[in-house]
């Protein structure tokens, strides 16, 4: 038997079903990350009050859902915005980073367990980049990217100092000789991901005054990070979209 709840959720993902429904992934702040099978939205006449524009990718809702532990795909009474995101979908540039994130997200999440902390860092890092300056909206990619591995198990060691100056890729924390394997970080990029490990808030962010071909580097290492932990883990499609629009 399902049991109604109200939670809040990010949408990280829609399918089209059928003529008029979609399939949403959503993460929520109660159950985690959640499949809800949303019928007859794609249509004028909704036989809901929930609009497809509601379950845009990267929107904040406050939802009341049917939840039955037995059941793949879960129902949404109703939902509504928990937060008006305006810039996530209108500004080219704050688009395109949210889009990265979420494509992060995606490979990150695989099971339905509960994850508040979680979910708190990702509206709070939404909610950030919808305000953000442009060096804030620039540098949220590798602060998301640093940030986000701690809470499935993989963040890195900030351990960084004029000795340990070396980024080990492979064991994720700084060392002061060269591994054999060669999967490292030199300095100075290895200081400026300890910059960003020390980051608390986005308003911190500002501070960090970095040219697209330095940012570019840090970031390639990161998803290389990534990659040496999840399994499959593949290319990230926005990943050029990234670079493209970030010239700050």
């Amino acid at each position: 038997m399902s049991n109604v709840h109200t939670t809040k959720g990010i949408i990280i993902r829609t399918v089209k079903y059928g003529e008029t429904s979609l399939v949403v992934s959503a993460f929520t702040e109660l159950f985690g990350l959640q499949q809800y099978m949303v019928n007859g939205v794609r249509t004028a006449k909704r036989s809901t009050g929930i609009s497809a524009a509601q379950l845009q990718v990267g929107n904040i809702l406050e939802m009341v859902v049917y939840q039955n532990e037995r059941n793949a795909l879960q129902r949404i009474k109703e939902c509504k915005q928990a937060a008006h995101c305006h810039a996530l979908h209108a500004d080219v540039t704050k688009n395109a980073v949210m889009l990265f994130m979420v494509e992060l997200l995606q490979k990150c999440l695989k099971e339905p367990d509960p994850h508040p902390e979680l979910f708190y860092f990702i509206e709070d890092v939404f909610r950030g980049l919808d305000s953000g300056t442009a060096y804030q909206t620039a540098n949220l990619p590798l602060f998301f990217v640093l940030h986000l591995s701690h809470f499935f198990g993989f963040r890195m060691m900030d351990n960084y100092s004029p000795e340990n100056n070396i980024l080990d890729l492979h064991e994720g924390q700084f060392v002061a000789a060269c591994p054999i394997h060669q999967m490292v970080v030199p300095h100075p990029q290895s200081e400026c991901i300890s910059m960003f490990l020390r980051v608390m808030q986005l308003d911190e962010l500002d501070q960090i005054r970095l040219n697209r071909q330095m940012r570019n580097e840090l970031l390639d290492a990161c998803l290389l990070f990534y990659g040496l932990h999840i399994n499959p883990f593949g290319s990230m499609k926005s990943l050029p979209v990234i670079r493209m629009v970030l010239e700050q």
